[in-house]
């Protein structure tokens, strides 16, 4: 599946989170919401995203946004994750089976170290009340995402 774009409607999909809670497109309505994709929990790169949004959970939230952060890892890797940095003030899903990941179209081949394989592409979604995505970042900052979506 092609990458979702501004003016879509977001899939419906139901997926559990770190704490265990069924998520799905459903309870995003009614509010604005970052949703955030990231390769793997505990990586360098997808912890300088998760804390950078975690340590500006207020700033987001006062200007109208909840989040939510997906990933292929299980329910304990979330668990682990959010634990390690003192919980984080958002779900993270636990989609092991990728049908949210491959929904939205962040499944796909990637480059590292001279090596190609396919994984998840950093990637992030603004959407609306409405569940219609409102902006794409596919070139994530990940140790300055919170000022990246505030300045878009």
């Amino acid at each position: 599946m092609s990458l979702l774009k501004v003016g879509d409607k977001i899939p419906d999909f139901s997926c559990y989170d770190d704490k265990e809670n069924l998520i799905t497109n459903n309870d995003l309505k009614g509010k604005k919401t970052i949703i955030f994709f990231y390769p793997k929990a505990n990586t360098p790169g997808c912890t300088a995203q998760a804390c950078n949004l975690s340590e500006n959970y207020s700033v987001l939230s006062d200007a109208g946004f909840s989040i939510i952060g997906v990933s292929a890892d299980k329910v304990k890797a979330q668990s682990s994750f959010s634990s390690k940095f003192g919980g984080f003030p958002y779900p993270l899903l636990a989609d092991t089976e990728k049908k949210i990941i491959n929904a939205f179209g962040v499944w796909g081949l990637k480059k590292f170290m001279g090596k190609e394989y396919e994984g998840v592409l950093r990637t992030t979604f603004i959407i609306d009340e409405n569940l219609i995505i409102t902006r794409v970042f596919d070139k994530v900052k990940t140790k300055d995402h919170t000022n990246q979506i505030l300045e878009g």
